[in-house]
């Protein structure tokens, strides 16, 4: 019964997180448009921030309630889904062009989010205020370039679809998103913490699997719609910005609000993440000197994630 009734709470509360997320962006989205802002800039920002806004909400929720299993595995299992699972399915579907920033600028900074998590992780042990306010102010960086670039750069598909609602709107969009991520989080950490009890598993094992492949899939719709809608070359952009927000935000967020333990007994995360920068390396390397992800690399990447799920249910 107790199995039944935690696989219903993370069900409900991968929906609302979805949804809540979907309902969120819509509404920021609708403020920028009305302030003038650039449809790019807004794509580039807070549409980046919305897809990541599950994430954010379970690592926050799973921190405060003492899971950092949860927090840091659910970043960590996010970021290596991202690229061995969603980039892997989609370019099998179809081919995934790569624009040259995204290759010069966007990987190379995830690779060093990544590499800076991984090192403070081990030197420090804990990842702790002085963390978040450097990857706070990394972040803030990060979307000063993506701004200039807008201003630089004539890339207007890339801010479309974002809706313009009506003003009396808004503020029902933004409150009823908020507030369905903040209690779609919640179920959905209880849920998983609950099966992790049951089955005697770890807060790490269930935050790099069930908890990243439920916040990651609004990572994979948009990356599966936009290759289906031949809009396959952004696909690899919105998983790499994503990549980098989960890193530089929402630990940064977590780790200004409580410390974050890295090595911890039952939440060691030294081999996930170095897993996690080594699959970051292999999307530069795959994509570097042709730009674009084929049906090849897509199997090299799905059988990366089998041998990485095997490990984990091996070695837990």
């Amino acid at each position: 019964m107790v199995i039944l009734i935690s696989v219903i709470e993370i069900i409900i509360g991968f929906v609302l997180l979805i949804k809540g997320a979907d309902f969120f962006v819509d509404g920021a989205s609708s403020i920028a448009v009305k302030l003038g802002a650039p449809q790019l800039v807004i794509g580039l920002t807070i549409v980046a921030l919305g897809t990541s806004a599950p994430e954010a909400a379970v690592s926050i929720s799973a921190a405060v309630d003492g899971n950092n299993g949860i927090s840091i595995g659910n970043v960590i299992g996010s970021n290596i889904m991202n690229v061995l699972v969603i980039l892997g399915v989609t370019s099998v579907i179809t081919t995934l062009t790569v624009k040259a920033a995204t290759v010069k600028v966007d990987i190379p900074v995830m690779i060093g989010a990544t590499l800076l998590m991984l090192l403070w992780g081990v030197i420090g042990g804990t990842l702790n205020k002085v963390t978040g306010i450097v990857f706070l102010l990394g972040l803030a960086t990060y979307i000063g370039y993506l701004i200039w670039y807008a201003k630089t750069t004539d890339a207007s598909d890339e801010g479309e679809g974002i809706k313009d609602l009506k003003l009396w709107m808004i503020p029902l969009f933004i409150l009823g998103g908020l507030g369905a991520i903040v209690l779609g989080s919640k179920l959905a950490v209880m849920g998983a913490s609950n099966l992790a009890k049951v089955f005697g598993v770890s807060d790490r094992l269930i935050g790099l699997t069930i908890v990243a492949l439920g916040t990651s899939l609004p990572e994979l719709i948009t990356s599966i719609t936009a290759a289906r809608k031949g809009n396959a070359d952004i696909a690899i952009g919105n998983i790499v910005g994503s990549n980098i927000f989960n890193i530089l935000f929402i630990l940064g967020m977590t780790s200004v609000l409580i410390d974050l333990p890295f090595r911890a007994r039952g939440a060691n995360f030294l081999i996930d993440g170095i897993i996690a920068l080594i699959v970051a390396v292999l999307l530069l390397v795959l994509v570097f000197r042709e730009k674009k992800l084929g049906r090849g690399e897509g199997i090299l990447m799905l059988l990366g994630y089998a041998a990485y799920f095997t490990y984990l249910l091996l070695f837990q």
